[in-house]
């Protein structure tokens, strides 16, 4: 099975940690999706791997020239509802960083591409394949906390030094539907609630210069059957803390609450109280290798197209709230 790679922004690193469990699968082109974007690095990591790896300028030329399989798109967050568009045209399955898109009017196109194409597409949404989400969660399904009521979810990052593209609205897309997607989706995932409603705010105040960049953001979603759920997310992690992120999730239902942070599971209910020992997703494989599962027709990958695109309606919506400083809602 033939995969190419179309930029290097995006996490690619999941593709890189999975592909090597299948031999049969190889990477045989990189190319950047985006003006400015370098991708030779990537090609430098990879090449001694695949020895017939090419390299191209034009990710179109790419396409048509090497028909993969598989198409990871993982270019500037701004393009990728462009490159996508291109991919879903020729029939290729599609792995794509989020957000899909950065606008509705692209994600309704790309949407509809999709649903004539008949191929495989996941967003990387691969927190989802971590042991200690993913023991929370088994947790929720098996009735651990009961009905869900209420669910707080947090995204804090460093800073650090951020790329051009991070400082443009146009080609970053707003800190929420980037950073804030990933706990969107926990709230989507955990809850199996539709959303009804969002109210956000974001400030730019204090971000290094970094343009367009928002540096602070909260969103509070009304879900169906009156669950509510908030994400927070920030760039203020400091340089000190021992990792670059901390996501956290509370959930909090009728017979209990759990929550994952520090990349442990904390249960209390009428049961137990403590620590909850982590389950490990088909050998510590992730999402890459879920969803090369499923264009081999061997499984059902965790994040399923609909999530994929529904989430990003949701991160889309949630900035449009913060834009324009109103409650939003949802179909």
């Amino acid at each position: 099975m033939k995969v190419c790679i179309i930029g290097s922004t995006g996490h690619y690193e999941y593709v890189l940690k999975d592909i090597k469990y299948d031999p049969e699968t190889r990477i045989v082109g990189v190319c950047p999706g985006s003006t400015g974007e370098d991708v030779h690095l990537l090609y430098e990591i990879i090449k001694n791997d695949y020895p017939s790896l090419k390299i191209y300028d034009n990710y179109i030329e790419m396409l048509d020239e090497l028909q993969p399989d598989i198409c990871v798109v993982c270019c500037y967050f701004g393009d990728h509802a462009k490159v996508a568009a291109e991919v879903l045209k020729r029939k290729i399955n599609l792995f794509i960083e989020k957000p899909i898109a950065t606008d509705l009017e692209d994600l309704y196109m790309l949407h509809e591409l999709y649903s004539k194409s008949g191929v495989s597409l996941a967003a990387m949404f691969g927190i989802r394949y971590t042991p200690w989400f993913l023991t929370a969660w088994n947790a929720v399904k098996s009735g651990k906390v009961g009905e869900i009521r209420l669910m707080n979810a947090q995204k804090s990052y460093k800073l650090g030094k951020r790329g051009v593209h991070f400082k443009n609205r146009k080609t970053y897309g707003g800190t929420i539907p980037w950073v804030g997607s990933h706990a969107i989706d926990w709230l989507y995932w955990f809850g199996a609630k539709r959303f009804v409603s969002v109210y956000s705010s974001h400030s730019k105040f204090y971000n290094m210069g970094n343009g367009d960049l928002e540096l602070t953001a909260l969103c509070h979603f009304v879900m169906e059957d009156e669950v509510f759920g908030s994400v927070s997310m920030d760039y203020l992690r400091p340089n000190t803390a021992k990792s670059h992120d901390d996501d956290r999730i509370r959930v909090v239902g009728t017979e209990g609450i759990i929550e994952v942070r520090e990349c442990e599971v904390y249960l209390m209910n009428n049961e137990t109280c403590g620590y909850v020992e982590l389950d490990l997703c088909d050998g510590n494989k992730g999402i890459f290798w879920d969803f090369l599962k499923q264009v081999k027709n061997e499984g059902k990958c965790l994040i399923s197209a609909e999530d994929s695109f529904y989430v990003t309606e949701a991160s889309i919506k949630a900035r449009i709230s913060a834009d324009e400083k109103r409650v939003v809602y949802f179909d």
